[in-house]
């Protein structure tokens, strides 16, 4: 064999390693071990009326706020980490794990599986430019994949519409570590935007999200509480999970002001008037609950 196709054969060989590594999820033993846990725990007290959201959103209280924990990497892999959370990955890892249980999947392997399926276009193979980075945009996939359903009315407590904007990441690139070094994506990403800049949805405004009887009717616990935002170029700006008290309506959620995955010791409403960019919420409901 001449040097030439030695050299071509070693390079061709290095690609396949790197394609193969790529296409494998990444995480921590800790990650695996945390899985096989909880999923552990949540068969050995089986109950027909457990409410999945809530029981693994609860069960991961206390683990850091860290952001961007999906941008670390050179080429886009399925980022499995249960130690560091920010609001989408907490809310992911907590659906990924309540359907593992609603379809009596007990393997880390399928939490993988429903991870990606959640997390990427037609829960296709991992690609930066197919991961749903627009909540409005993962909404929609994982309706059409039949994973869950957004509550839209034309009825109180629905009394008001937002008219998507989303143009953040492709005027903003600068502020997405593996968008920045990939240029060539922004594109695709502003494709993506396009493809829900514009659409309106009912939402239910800070004003109405009271200890009512109807917000109770309209709100589950374990729906998951989309907060849209007034920031130019975004759709949503946190993302969480509905949890009643007596007092009201809190959300379960990875919070940076707290550092760490917490269910909010203050109402969803007083949450809200807290911040002037948050004018209201969307509600997703996960299919069998």
């Amino acid at each position: 064999m001449n040097d030439g196709l030695k050299k071509r054969l070693l390079l061709f060989c290095a690609l396949l390693a790197s394609c193969a590594a790529a296409a494998q999820p990444q995480y921590a033993k800790a990650d695996s071990l945390k899985v096989a846990d909880l999923l552990w725990q949540a068969r050995k007290s089986p109950s027909a009326h457990t409410n999945y959201m809530l029981y693994f959103g609860r069960k991961l209280q206390g683990i850091p706020y860290v952001a961007h924990t999906l941008e670390s990497n050179n080429r886009e892999r399925l980022v499995v980490n249960l130690r560091q959370l920010d609001c989408t990955t907490f809310t992911e890892n907590v659906l990924a794990l309540t359907l593992c249980m609603q379809n009596k999947a007990y393997t880390f392997k399928s939490f993988c599986d429903y991870l990606q399926k959640i997390r990427y276009r037609g829960g296709g193979t991992p690609a930066y430019t197919s991961r749903l980075h627009y909540f409005t945009t993962w909404i929609l996939d994982n309706t059409q994949m039949g994973i869950c359903r957004e509550i839209q009315s034309s009825t109180p407590p629905f009394t008001a519409v937002q008219t998507v904007q989303a143009s953040f990441m492709s005027t903003h690139p600068d502020k997405y570590r593996m968008l920045k070094a990939t240029p060539q994506d922004i594109p695709a990403i502003r494709a993506m935007e396009k493809e829900i800049e514009g659409k309106k949805y009912r939402y239910i405004p800070k004003e109405q999200i009271k200890n009512t009887k109807l917000l109770r009717q309209t709100i589950h616990d374990g729906d998951i509480i989309v907060i849209i935002t007034r920031l130019k170029g975004l759709d949503t700006q946190h993302i969480g999970i509905a949890a009643w008290h007596k007092d009201g309506l809190h959300l379960l959620n990875a919070s940076s002001i707290h550092g760490k995955v917490i269910e909010e010791p203050k109402t969803l409403r007083q949450y809200l008037y807290e911040h002037k960019s948050m004018p209201g919420i969307r509600v997703v409901r996960v299919a069998g609950m």
